[in-house]
């Protein structure tokens, strides 16, 4: 539709008309396919039999469908020979010069070469940095020895709290975990086996079995055996081949044939099997179903089942190998969860998305994420007691030398005691820019100057530490020459005492050298209210990394929050304006398309001063992260929100009452406030003359008297 230049709104209404279902082709979800539910359409027919236009559009991608989209290379398919693989089959070059065959690898199978998958995960590593890091406090400790029945692992598992999990970390996958309540390994395996398109249909049969084992039926007695560890579903490639083998007496080697053709969807082979696994083989030795005692109608009605689900059917030792990896990041997760977070966020320092999404769930974990400090920092995040500290990799401009050499100076010669100390001591390692991303990143803020301060100075200071450099390699003497260590101190060029960037200023600084924001985030206020609202998070827009699929379905509705941090405005070929906004909430951007109709509706909204709630479509195209089409959008301020406060009990609430009443006259709004008396478990909603309108300001001066955990917004 695009290429043909056709109206967006056409070609998408078309879209829609065909189902979201796996196998599904343009000319079954016109004329329909008994065999997989899907009804003829009598108003997609009409429209490609009645408009020119639609006819030429649907013929042309009936000849495009099926082709092969792109050029792909298997993620860790290696081919192995005796010689130069050039010599046995045609080769190209692909990315990073990399010698790729021009043959699929089933054709290389068929000639007979040898083909190893070697699959590499950063999450192998992540383990063994958390192994090495516990090993300096038990030198003991091994993953390896771990138990695999731990009720704890489990159960942040069913809670869905899966960030940094392995195969789990996905909304989707979350929101299973939850309905699956997994309590052994045997359930994240057939979570992981199930959780994929085909097997995902049998995920409700499997969750309503393990609940109750009534709910479960067997076609026939000799499948209780096979299907009762995974509440009478088929779940792995294994129990295909078991039920040939118990059923239709299939040998070990002949099993395996079925599974193959099954999986390689070999239409002749696999009708010549039905008729082996029901009627039997005498010339193979097969008895079949009938000879067994299993009527011809319940045999075929079995390997009907059989057939549909081995296309997508996962091999059970495949699926055990994800989970006990899935287990393991768990279980650090759970039992050292410093250190394992540290290391998980180390892992992925080049994809900013990810850094905030971690740090975002290490902080709902209670740990704190101190900033860049040139006294404490290291290469990688780094532990420090209960708390993580950026590393000194996450700034942006920073090299490996130049790191190395902070390091060692710091060990070598003592901490740095001030911003001129450092840049007087590494002057010939680092640069102007090093130092104001150093600044803006919060390395300096343990000396207890501004940032604005610091900013205000920082190149006079390296100005002279390099004038300094000069004249000692010439030769000449210096004031500081003369002096000692503490004379020297009080000699320093002095960080002017001025007021900080205003909050929003000094985040988006921090934010520009790191990636992500530490210190605070312009949405702090607002977390609450983003929880409640939303439905998908700025990272469930992202490929997955597993799948190499959108983790939102195509055409879903979502709705998502944040700032808006870039407006585009266009005009089409109509004359008509549309927009691309991008929105940023606690982990990462999302793009938005604002077609014309609704642009005129919502413009007055668009700001980059603005938080926002935007519903719409999601358009998740190939290979890509998925973008939200958006329907309506609502501010922030618009959205009635409660405040929280929580005393211990009425009589210290009492004691307050006064104080917050005044605190309340100064922020008038129309936002309603919740009073929670805890040794009560009373609530107190005030009345409507104490609403108050919740900022930032008013956040800050309850927080500061009553506590941070005492105060919240919804």
């Amino acid at each position: 539709g695009r290429v043909m230049d056709l109206p967006y709104a056409m070609v998408d209404n078309i879209a829609k008309m065909i189902p979201q279902k796996v196998g599904v082709t343009i000319d079954s979800a016109m004329n329909g396919d008994a065999d997989r539910d899907i009804k003829p359409n009598a108003e997609f027919k009409a429209l490609y039999e009645a408009d020119e236009t639609v006819r030429d559009l649907i013929d042309k991608a009936k000849r495009l469908e099926g082709l092969p989209r792109h050029a792909s290379v298997h993620a860790s398919g290696v081919l192995i020979s005796q010689k130069d693989v050039g010599e046995y089959v045609p080769v190209a070059v692909g990315a990073d010069n990399v010698k790729v065959t021009q043959f699929e690898g089933p054709t290389l199978e068929h000639l007979g070469l040898l083909k190893f998958d070697f699959l590499g995960l950063r999450n192998l590593t992540v383990i063994q940095q958390t192994e090495k890091c516990e090993q300096q406090i038990d030198p003991a400790f091994s993953v390896d020895n771990i138990p695999y029945n731990d009720k704890a692992v489990f159960e942040c598992i069913s809670q869905g709290k899966c960030a940094g999990i392995f195969q789990l970390e996905s909304g989707g996958m979350k929101n299973f975990m939850k309905e699956l309540k997994p309590d052994c390994l045997e359930d994240l395996i057939a979570g992981i086996s199930l959780y994929r398109p085909g097997p995902m249909d049998f995920i409700p049969q499997y969750i309503k079995g393990k609940e109750n084992a009534g709910n479960i039926t067997y076609e026939c007695p000799q499948l209780e055996s096979i299907l009762e560890p995974t509440y009478g579903c088929m779940v792995y490639q294994e129990q295909v081949m078991q039920i040939v083998r118990d059923l239709a007496g299939y040998s070990w080697g002949g099993s395996d044939n079925v599974r193959r053709a099954m999986a390689k969807k070999k239409l002749d082979v696999m009708e010549q099997e039905r008729q082996n696994f029901v009627y039997g083989n005498e010339a193979n030795g097969v008895p079949g179903c009938i000879k067994n005692g299993i009527s011809e109608q319940t045999a075929n009605k079995i390997y009907d089942e059989m057939k549909d689900f081995a296309k997508y059917a996962f091999n059970k030792s495949h699926a055990a190998c994800y989970a006990v990896v899935a287990y393991q990041t768990a279980y650090l997760k759970v039992h050292f969860p410093v250190q394992y977070m540290a290391w998980l966020i180390s892992s992925v320092t080049d994809k900013t998305s990810k850094v905030a999404e971690y740090i975002l769930a290490a902080r709902e974990m209670g740990i704190s994420i101190l900033p860049v400090d040139v006294n404490k920092s290291v290469a990688e995040f780094g532990v420090e007691g209960k708390n993580i500290r950026f590393g000194f990799n996450a700034v942006k401009s920073m090299g490996r030398p130049t790191i190395t050499a902070i390091i060692e100076e710091r060990t070598n010669n003592g901490d740095f005691h001030s911003m001129q100390d450092f840049i007087t001591r590494m002057a010939g390692v680092i640069n102007k820019r090093t130092v104001e991303h150093l600044i803006l990143a919060g390395a300096f803020d343990t000396f207890g100057n501004t940032r604005r301060g610091m900013m205000n100075v920082y190149e006079r200071m390296i100005d002279s530490a390099v004038k300094q450099n000069k004249d000692a390699i010439s030769g000449q003497m210096s004031l500081f020459d003369f002096v000692s260590e503490e004379d020297k101190q009080s000699l320093e060029m002095k960080v002017p005492d001025i007021q900080e960037f205003e909050k929003e200023d000094l985040l988006e600084r921090e934010k520009e050298v790191l990636g992500v924001y530490v210190t605070g985030h312009p949405l702090d206020e607002y977390t609450g209210m983003w929880e409640k609202h939303i439905s998908a998070r700025s990272t469930d827009f992202l490929i997955d990394e597993e799948t190499g699929q959108a983790k939102l379905m195509n055409g879903s509705k979502q709705t998502i929050g944040g700032l808006i941090s870039n407006i585009k405005v266009i005009t089409t070929g109509s004359g008509q304006q549309m927009a691309y906004l991008t929105i940023e909430d606690f982990v990462g951007s999302v793009e938005v398309i604002m077609f014309a109709r609704n642009y005129q509706k919502y413009k007055r909204l668009f700001d980059t001063t603005n938080k926002v709630f935007v519903t719409g479509r999601i358009q998740a195209d190939a290979d890509k992260p998925a973008r939200l089409t958006a329907d309506s959008v609502v501010s922030f301020d618009s959205v009635p929100r409660r405040l929280w406060l929580r005393f211990d009990s009425l009589a210290e609430y009492e004691t307050h009452r006064d104080e917050l009443t005044d605190i309340f006259k100064e922020s008038d709004g129309k936002d309603t406030v919740t009073i929670y008396c805890v040794a009560e478990k009373q609530r107190i909603a005030l009345p409507q003359s104490q609403c108050v309108k919740v900022t930032s300001d008013l956040l800050y001066i309850l927080k500061s008297k009553y506590g941070e955990k005492n105060v919240a917004t919804t």
